[in-house]
């Protein structure tokens, strides 16, 4: 079968497992900003959490598939039709041949995930074939979709018809709380990080999300020698703006990295969007630990491969 891209959106990317051991080497993770979101979605097609998956970003989008197949939808809240019948998200939906995905745009949350039963193409890269944007490989021709493009996909039809746990629907809305521990930048003694809302800025990519709102400021205003960072770092410029890496972000900078959000909690920052407001609540070291293992646990119950 074939999936026929319509209308891609903003951004549709192919996505997959992350590149893991290989930001020594300056290169990022990359994989899904939600990596909750592609899991469930794949695991409602009867796909290994990390198959390619297409991460839809805002919306709206448009696809064909050109023979019989079955499909889910995970993410960012949004209207999806087809044949102008409105059809749930996270649900195993089954599709006729020549039916039309119609997705509108994504009125909370910034990615919607859509798995597809079968193979969906991806050229493999340093171990993923997740694609990344800037250097151009994996994924689709190392780029984002265009309309027109044409995905030949092994197409499996009479999967069970599954709903994703209520417990697993994690809610999307435009205010969140990020769980933190202390970066090696932290200033002793503050409190204002903990007792601020920052509102996420237009500037916004999978590289990252600028963060604005009252920071810190330092005696020193010039940058520190370069440093590993990861995402979920946040790091502040001397101009005293906030910036948040996302899974795409750079592996290495000289800004203040003042705080790192939890393992837990960083598939929340790929639902980031502009206008959102956001605060971060401080965890030790301990508490983030136990937080990752009582999520794993949960995530565990239905997808047992997974692992955040």
């Amino acid at each position: 079968m074939s999936l026929r891209v319509l209308d891609p959106g903003i951004q549709c990317t192919v996505q997959a497992a992350a590149r893991d051991g290989l930001r020594h080497a300056g290169v990022p993770a990359c994989g899904p900003a939600d990596p909750v979101s592609m899991a469930l979605a794949n695991r409602l097609v009867g796909k290994p959490v990390a198959a390619p998956c297409l991460e839809i970003t805002f919306g709206p989008a448009c696809f064909r598939f050109e023979s019989r197949t079955q499909i889910a939808l995970t993410g960012a809240r949004a209207t999806a039709r087809v044949g102008g019948v409105e059809r749930p998200f996270h649900t195993t939906i089954s599709l006729k041949a020549g039916d039309m995905l119609e997705l509108g745009p994504a009125s909370a949350g910034a990615r919607i995930y859509l798995a597809v039963s079968g193979d969906l193409p991806a050229d493999p890269f340093l171990g993923s074939a997740s694609t990344y944007l800037p250097a151009g490989f994996g994924g689709h021709e190392g780029r984002a979709l265009r309309k027109g493009d044409h995905l030949r996909i092994a197409g499996i039809d009479g999967l069970p018809q599954l709903e994703t746990p209520q417990a697993l629907q994690l809610p999307v809305s435009a205010s969140y709380a990020l769980r933190a521990v202390e970066g090696p930048d932290w200033p002793p003694g503050t409190h204002r990080l903990t007792n601020a809302v920052y509102r996420v800025t237009p500037r916004l990519s999978r590289m990252g999300a600028e963060i604005d709102g009252d920071f810190p400021s330092f005696p020193d205003a010039g940058l520190k020698p370069s440093a590993a960072v990861f995402p979920g770092t946040l790091q502040v410029t001397p101009q005293g703006r906030g910036f948040l890496l996302l899974p795409d972000g750079q592996t290495t900078g000289g800004y203040r990295h003042l705080l790192q959000v939890i393992r837990a909690d960083r598939h929340l920052m790929g639902q980031l969007r502009p206008g959102d407001s956001l605060r971060f609540l401080m965890r030790t070291q301990d508490q983030a630990e136990a937080a990752l293992r009582a999520k794993q646990v949960l995530l565990e119950t239905w997808m047992p491969d997974f692992r955040l």
